[in-house]
């Protein structure tokens, strides 16, 4: 088998985007995929909205303020950004370049627009919507974070119809009624995604060699 230097020896990892409505429980299957499955890097988004209780800046987001975030789009140092809910959301472009350079499985939890984007410069990546089981639901699981006031409630339900009219442009959807179900699917999918009949021979290209000689 020639040994030579080929792109097969510097494999890129795989972008996962998973993507939901406010309320639909997006970060709770994502922390617990992440717990799952430790060789996912998980993207750490910017963002102009307040952090609430218990939220660490660089480890749930960067959390910054408008003008420098409005600078940083200047600089065009974002993969994706949008605004959502009246707060702006943003991808590190050089952050997740370099780990999918190294090899790494990234995640980026982000909104429907900033999906769109990724999917245009990334077309190989892999997306996922949650969707809610209902209305009723939604509307349940967001009163029930007892950190929004009855105005962002109100705005979050409003917004929700925009976003999951978008959930047919993603590649996978799951529905997030039986939570333990829901991340049983997501996790499906990153390691179907793994054993893509183009992945396994780079990821495993020392052992093919082995069994080959």
């Amino acid at each position: 088998m020639n040994t030579d230097a080929s792109p097969l020896q510097s494999a890129e990892g795989t972008l996962f985007v998973v993507a939901a409505p406010s309320g639909a429980g997006k970060s709770s299957l994502v922390n617990a995929l992440l717990e799952r499955e430790p060789a996912i890097s998980l993207s750490i988004s910017h963002t102009t909205r307040p952090p609430r209780p218990g939220e660490q800046y660089g480890r749930h987001y960067y959390f910054v303020e408008r003008n420098e975030f409005e600078r940083e789009i200047a600089e065009g140092i974002f993969l994706e950004h949008a605004e959502v809910h009246g707060n702006l959301y943003g991808t590190s472009s050089n952050t997740v370049n370099t780990l999918l350079e190294q090899g790494r499985d990234v995640l980026l939890e982000i909104d429907w627009q900033g999906a769109r984007q990724i999917r245009k410069s990334k077309p190989d990546c892999v997306s996922v919507f949650i969707l809610p089981p209902s209305r009723a639901e939604l509307e349940r699981r967001l009163r029930g974070r007892g950190s929004d006031s009855a105005e962002v409630i109100a705005r979050r339900l409003h917004n929700s119809r925009e976003e999951i009219a978008h959930a047919h442009e993603f590649d996978y959807i799951i529905v997030n009624d039986d939570f333990d179900v829901a991340l049983g699917d997501l996790q499906s999918i990153v390691r179907a995604v793994r054993q893509r009949s183009t992945l396994p021979w780079q990821r495993h290209e020392a052992l093919i060699a082995e069994l080959l000689a």
